[in-house]
C-alpha cells in the first residue's frame, strides 16, 4: 500500500532553546520567514503524503494554532507578496489532512510515535523528525519505494566520520549499499563509543514504517533513563531481518541546536533568490 500518512513528533519542549522557548516552540522558530515545521510539512506534501499527524504537548499550544486553517493568515500572506508561501499554508486542511496527538510525558521517541497509533490505524506511515531539514522530499521517496518493494522498515543513513558516531543511532549492516544505496541494516546501537561503534552509518530523521512497528513499541522495556527509545524497536526489525537502511548524501541541517538552527537559517536563506543575494552581500561586507 502507497504511504500516505506522517508522523512528526513535535514534543519535546526545546530546553536548550530557552528562553526562547517557553513561549515559542522550538518547531515554529523560523527559517527566514517559514516556520521549521512548516519546511517538514512541504517535504511529506512533496512525498505524496495526505494526512500528516503531529505529535504535541498540552504547554505548546502555539503548534496547534499554527496548524489551524487560517484564510486571513493566507490572505495576509499574500498581500505581502509571497505568493508561494501563502499556497503552501492553503494546503493545510485543504490538500492535507493535519491531526494533532499529544505526548504530555517525555518519555522518548519511540513513545512519541506510538502516541500516534490510533491516528495512523492500520497503514504503513512515514515519521519525520522536525528537527532535520532535508534539501528535498527524495529520500522519503526512496524509502517509502524501499518499503513498498520489500515490506521491511526503512531508514535514512548517513556516513560520518567515526568521532561522530556517539551523537547518533549508528547501525552494522550486512554488506555494501548496492547502486540505490540500499542496505540490509543488521543491528543498531544508540549513541555508541567510536571504539564500539558498527560503522560509519548513523541514522538521520527519516523512516518509514508498517503499522506492526506499533506492538514492537508496546513491547519495549524503558531505557535505564525511563524512555521508551526508537532505536530499540528499530534493533528488533533489524534482528528479524526486516530493516533497510538507504544511504543518503542529501543536503540535510541540524537544527536541534542554536547554533545549527543559526547555521540552517544562514545557508537556507541564502539559496533563495528573493534573499540569498542581499544576505551574501551584507556578509561579503562583513567578514570580507
Amino acid at each position: 500500500m502507497a504511504m500516505r500518512t506522517a508522523v512528526i513528533p513535535a514534543a519535546g519542549l526545546g530546553t536548550r532553546f530557552l528562553p526562547a522557548t517557553k513561549s515559542v516552540p522550538k518547531e515554529l522558530l523560523p527559517i527566514f520567514d517559514t516556520p521549521a515545521i512548516q519546511l517538514v510539512i512541504d517535504e511529506a506534501i512533496g512525498a505524496g503524503i495526505e494526512h500528516v499527524i503531529v505529535v504535541s504537548n498540552r504547554t505548546k499550544p502555539a503548534i496547534e494554532a499554527y496548524l489551524t486553517p487560517s484564510s486571513d493568515v493566507v490572505d495576509r500572506v499574500r498581500r505581502s507578496g509571497r505568493t508561494d508561501l501563502a499556497d503552501r499554508l492553503a494546503r493545510i486542511g485543504a490538500d492535507v489532512q493535519v491531526s494533532v496527538v499529544y505526548q504530555d510525558v517525555p518519555r522518548g521517541l519511540g513513545h512519541a510515535v506510538g502516541c500516534a497509533r490510533q491516528a495512523v490505524g492500520d497503514k504503513s506511515f512515514a515519521v519525520l523528525l522536525p528537527d532535520e531539514l532535508m534539501g528535498d522530499e527524495s529520500l522519503l521517496k526512496a524509502l517509502s519505494k524501499v518499503h513498498d518493494l520489500t515490506g521491511n522498515s526503512a531508514i535514512g543513513l548517513k556516513r560520518v566520520a567515526k568521532d561522530q558516531v556517539s551523537e547518533y543511532g549508528c547501525v552494522g549492516i550486512k554488506s555494501e549499499p548496492d547502486r540505490n544505496g540500499v542496505v540490509e541494516v543488521t543491528s543498531v546501537v544508540e549513541k555508541p563509543r567510536p571504539a564500539n561503534a558498527p560503522s560509519d552509518l548513523v541514522i538521520i530523521g527519516r523512516y518509514v514504517f508498517g503499522p506492526h512497528v506499533f506492538d514492537d513499541i508496546d513491547s519495549l522495556q524503558p531505557a535505564e533513563n525511563g524512555e521508551i527509545q526508537l532505536t530499540d524497536a528499530l534493533l528488533m526489525a533489524a534482528q528479524s531481518g526486516s530493516l533497510s537502511g538507504i544511504v543518503s548524501d542529501i543536503e540535510r541541517h541540524d537544527t536541534g541546536s542554536p547554533r545549527g538552527w543559526l547555521e540552517a537559517v544562514i545557508e537556507l536563506t541564502l539559496q533563495r533568490p528573493d534573499a540569498g543575494p542581499s544576505l551574501e552581500k551584507w556578509l561579503r561586507s562583513r567578514f570580507g
